[in-house]
């Protein structure tokens, strides 16, 4: 991404995708891949630099509109500070239900604690899935439903308690996302539900 800069001030931004027009010059594409740095900027044309020093993880935070800026000789584009979304549920409230919009203590945004609980329910019933076939078996034909499999869904279960229970606890949106952050070997403090090997 370019910006014109005239006076001092950005004017316009290019995508670098097509020739552009400045004043009665016409230029071919080339400017943005050909051109040097020193060329583009005689003209007035910078190359955006990217500060990500301040975006977050969007699946924990909302990220600011980006804002441009042209100082010390370069275009940057950064984002303010990002907020937090919020880690429980927000109900309606009575003026809410007043308003007609809902029902007083009923769930108005769910918070990322019922998400996140919500997808290692769903993990979860998506595992045992794969051998519930044994447990249907038992019940039509009484046929014994191997150990190896009993365990396994016993600790599916017992996993996915563990991993609620961390996030019921989480204190914070940040804490929650912590608990989703992989070290340097890949293993994340929730931990992972058990599979089944095929």
């Amino acid at each position: 991404m370019f910006a014109l800069v005239e006076d001092g001030s950005i004017t316009k931004y290019y995508s670098g995708n097509r020739g552009i027009t400045l004043g009665s010059n016409q230029y071919s594409k080339a400017i943005f891949t050909l051109w040097t740095k020193t060329e583009r900027e005689a003209i007035g044309i910078y190359e955006v630099v990217w500060d990500n020093s301040k975006k977050k993880d969007e699946e924990y935070y909302a990220n600011t509109e980006v804002s441009y800026a042209f100082a010390d000789g370069k275009v940057t584009a950064s984002y303010g500070d990002a907020t937090a979304k919020a880690h429980a549920d927000t109900l309606f409230t009575e003026d809410d239900e007043n308003n007609g919009l809902g029902t007083e203590g009923e769930v108005k945004v769910k918070g990322l604690k019922t998400i996140k609980i919500r997808e290692v329910k769903k993990q979860a019933a998506a595992e045992l899935e794969r051998t519930d076939w044994y447990i249907v078996r038992k019940a039509d034909a009484n046929t014994a439903v191997p150990s190896a499999i009993t365990n396994h869904r016993a600790a599916v279960r017992t996993k996915a308690a563990e991993q609620e229970t961390a996030i019921t606890n989480a204190s914070n949106t940040a804490a929650i996302e912590a608990l989703y952050t992989r070290n340097d070997k890949g293993v994340r403090p929730l931990g992972e539900l058990p599979t089944l090997e095929d």
